[in-house]
């Protein structure tokens, strides 16, 4: 399904029925929101939520910032637009408010959001992410991959996810390749453009620090962090967690960045929990 929100066209999907609680769920750098795992979302619609998965601007199905040119330099924005995409989409959707669950560069969207939109915030989950650039930095491995040059063609893009997935996933759980490479694919199918995850990265680079404005939250707030990140250290999530008042903190040791399949049960039960008090 497609929205316009905030000026710009948003590919969205819905799973569960009208009237269960509203979940909106926003990926991470560069990830389309085939990145959720439809088992994970499954679990929290049987806890009665309604779960709303998305395109960010720049990747997937939603617009993208590449000139028509391609000479004119592509216009900048920040976290903060990407935030007011998300109320725009929600405004759509007809929610007032939802509970808001962002991974990775989705939790730095949900944390402005929370920030800039208190009002529409019921709960906030924030998994493997950071309350600024400079807290939970990479490991120099972790930043090799991330800053590879850009594949040059399907089966190349595929074999990088892998191989990425190799670097920056979880060690203590078994690696399921086969999803990687189905997602790997579709996503490639569905849309390839390095140059709008370069426009992302941009976007958290020049965004800044949240921590203030988290500080200033009153709202009920879960922060999901693996003790083996290697892209967004442990520090993100402890920071994150110290920054909002009264926010738990949920690590994992074994996890990395990505959300392992036998944790699914446990993160859906958590946000189900969070879900409750708000």
């Amino acid at each position: 399904m497609r929205a316009t929100a905030n000026g710009i066209e948003i590919c969205y999907e819905v799973f569960g029925e009208p009237g269960g609680r509203p979940v909106l769920l926003i990926m991470g750098l560069g990830a389309q929101m085939i990145g959720w795992p439809e088992g994970l979302i499954e679990l929290l619609v049987e806890s009665g939520h309604q779960v709303v998965r998305f395109d960010n601007r720049d990747v997937g199905l939603s617009t993208h910032f590449t000139p028509a040119d391609g000479l004119a330099p592509a216009p900048a924005y920040r976290l903060d637009d990407m935030a007011d995409d998300t109320a725009g989409l929600m405004d759509v959707l007809g929610w007032e408010s939802a509970h808001v669950v962002g991974a990775s560069m989705g939790g730095m969207i949900a944390q402005a959001l929370a920030i800039r939109h208190p009002a529409r915030v019921r709960t906030l989950t924030s998994i493997m992410s950071t309350p600024g650039p400079r807290v939970g930095r990479a490991t120099e491995e972790a930043v090799t991959v991330l800053m590879a040059p850009p594949a040059q063609d399907r089966d190349e893009a595929i074999a990088r996810a892998v191989a990425t997935a190799r670097v920056i996933g979880s060690p203590g759980y078994e690696m399921d390749v086969e999803r990687v490479t189905r997602m790997a694919a579709e996503a490639y199918d569905r849309a390839f453009d390095p140059a709008g995850i370069a426009r992302q990265f941009t976007a958290i680079r020049i965004s800044g620090d949240r921590t203030e404005g988290l500080r200033g939250l009153s709202v009920p707030a879960l922060v999901i962090h693996g003790e083996d990140d290697p892209l967004v250290t442990l520090e993100g999530g402890t920071a994150t967690a110290d920054a909002i008042p009264g926010a738990k903190l949920l690590t994992f040791p074994g996890m990395g960045h990505d959300l392992p399949r036998p944790l699914w049960p446990v993160i859906a039960e958590a946000i189900a929990e969070l879900a409750g008090r708000g």
